[in-house]
């Protein structure tokens, strides 16, 4: 991804997860964005998008973070939203025997006091392969990956979405299901 689709990826990041109202822009309860009104508001904020350019954005972007409506009119981001705005309604899934958790070292006293909570964001995020959630980890501080015993967790009525880009959500991981 070059200069700019990084920063444009950021861009949005930041309006469509987290602070739309930063740039004026109002998102609907799913979480959708007009994207001529998202182009004229990031104007008035210093920043120059156009549809192609957020096309681009989209169809590139390796960790699929957005997705454009059926007729391409409207945008949102697919998961990690921290506003109580937005509350996408995910289909209920059967997770995979285990799923894993990216995190930093430093937060592994917090988990073995209270398991994966959201915090700040709707959904605990997990992973369908180690590598992602190693990834995922080394953007916090020294890297490691917790198994997830997701089907277990589902057996004990726990729910389990998929967003669109295949990021497995949950709402709270207790400790119990967690192998450090």
């Amino acid at each position: 991804m070059d200069k700019q689709h990084a920063e444009v990826s950021k861009f949005l990041s930041y309006v469509l997860r987290h602070q739309p109202e930063s740039i004026g822009l109002t998102l609907d309860s799913e979480g959708w964005a007009d994207i001529d009104t998202l182009i004229t508001c990031a104007a008035k904020d210093g920043k120059h998008l156009n549809i192609a350019l957020i096309q681009s954005v989209v169809e590139t972007s390796d960790k699929k973070r957005f997705a454009l409506s059926e007729y391409g009119l409207r945008i949102r981001a697919v998961q990690g939203h921290s506003s109580s705005q937005v509350d996408i309604r995910y289909k209920e899934q059967v997770p995979p025997e285990f799923l894993y958790h990216g995190t930093a070292t430093r937060f592994l006293d917090s988990i073995r006091e209270k398991g994966l909570v959201a915090g700040s964001r709707q959904y605990v995020h997990l992973s369908a392969d180690e590598a992602t959630a190693a990834a995922v980890g080394q953007r916090h501080g020294k890297p490691v990956v917790l198994k997830i015993r997701a089907l277990e967790m589902h057996r004990q009525g726990l729910v389990f979405y998929r967003a669109e880009n295949g990021v497995w959500l949950s709402g709270a991981v207790p400790v119990g299901f967690i192998d450090f």
